[in-house]
């Protein structure tokens, strides 16, 4: 993770789990992060929707140049990309591991920007697949940001972060599905293991 607002997300959403797998809905303060909470976004889990957005900042907002809140995440994607995004989705939901994706986007005949995205999992009523937590950042302001919108994003990169502790069976190293998991390799960063690969 390179950009400040992914970064900060991730240390506050890796604070409040502590020994857990994710952390609760309800556990979030809006405050503690507030430097992030414009390039933030929530889910609500629920496939046959593909995603709805319930949280979208307003660098989401002007990054599409309209209100994405209500709209469906599967659906700022190119259609190339939606399966895959949806399969990183359950993996995340499945594993409980959070998911960094290098993400490319722009207006029609317009330069590519490049932007990071961080989804992370929580959990909501004592449910692990109701709620995703994420954040969206370009890692260069483009000068046409909040004047022309993106088409849609395509996936560049994407890895999953993984506890040093947890069994392979658990972050899909083990198992032959999901697809997306079997074929990352790792490599150590602090006390977790990153799954690395492509798209």
């Amino acid at each position: 993770m390179k950009q400040t607002a992914t970064r900060e997300l991730f240390s506050y959403w890796n604070e409040l789990r502590q020994e857990r797998a994710a952390p609760g809905r309800l556990e979030l303060d809006p405050t503690a992060i507030r430097g992030a909470l414009p390039s933030t976004f929530m889910l609500e889990v629920d496939p046959p929707r593909s995603y709805p957005l319930r949280i979208a900042g307003s660098r989401i907002s002007a990054l599409f140049r309209r209100e994405v809140l209500g709209e469906t995440f599967t659906g700022l994607w190119h259609r190339d990309d939606q399966p895959t995004i949806e399969r990183l989705l359950s993996t995340v939901l499945d594993e409980t591991v959070p998911a960094v994706i290098g993400v490319t986007a722009a207006p029609a005949q317009r330069a590519l920007v490049e932007l990071e995205m961080l989804i992370l999992p929580l959990r909501h009523e004592g449910k692990t697949h109701a709620r995703l937590l994420g954040a969206l950042t370009p890692t260069a302001i483009p000068s046409w940001l909040g004047l022309i919108g993106v088409e849609s994003l395509r996936i560049a990169t994407s890895r999953f972060i993984v506890d040093e502790t947890t069994p392979p069976i658990a972050t899909g190293m083990g198992n032959p599905s999901p697809p997306i998991a079997q074929a990352y390799q790792t490599r150590r960063h602090g006390h977790l293991l990153v799954l690395e690969g492509g798209r």
